[in-house]
């Protein structure tokens, strides 16, 4: 699935870059320019590799292959509410994956995927340290223990009532 990349990330991309441009840089900097774009728009744009490959004078392949290499950079834009399922050993033997499962389901998206509306993204974490409620699934910050298949469905009903008090709330929307 292709995401555009919206005008206000790109003003984020060449934002950080330009900060770079009349300095001496090197290569060893490629990753904390990385690390600093995925920290301010989330993911790496496709952009994103053009753009550093120029700051950096080095191939886009060059700049792909590291940002590849390293697991923690997402090439995909998170959601608004993302969604990450624990599969450590804990909530595994507790039946984590029929939990990510019925996300995907729900979704219509495979993990590590977002929702072309980019609502919701799903992806499976290794251990997210709340073993003594497995299985675990996080939203946003919210901590969901003792996960079960049929909880899935409460917790976007959750999602659709925090989001209709929220457009309430807001001045500008109508009644």
């Amino acid at each position: 699935m292709e995401f555009e990349t919206t005008d206000q990330d790109l003003i984020t991309l060449y934002t950080i870059c330009d900060q770079f441009t009349d300095k001496i840089i090197e290569r060893g900097q490629l990753i904390p320019i990385l690390q600093q774009i995925q920290e301010k728009i989330g993911y790496i744009p496709k952009e994103a590799i053009v753009k550093v490959s120029e700051v950096l004078s080095i191939s886009q392949a060059a700049v792909y292959g590291v940002a590849t290499f390293y697991n923690q950079f997402r090439f995909v834009p998170p959601g608004k509410y993302p969604i990450k399922v624990c599969l450590g050993t804990a909530c595994h033997v507790k039946g984590a994956d029929i939990i990510l499962e019925n996300f995907e389901r729900k979704l219509g998206i495979k993990e590590g995927e977002t929702t072309q509306n980019r609502e919701f993204s799903v992806e499976r974490v290794a251990c997210v340290g709340c073993c003594a409620l497995a299985p675990v699934a996080l939203v946003g910050e919210q901590v969901y223990g003792h996960m079960a298949p049929s909880k899935v469905e409460g917790i976007f009903t959750q999602i659709e009532v925090k989001k209709q008090i929220e457009h309430k709330q807001t001045p500008n929307s109508e009644n």
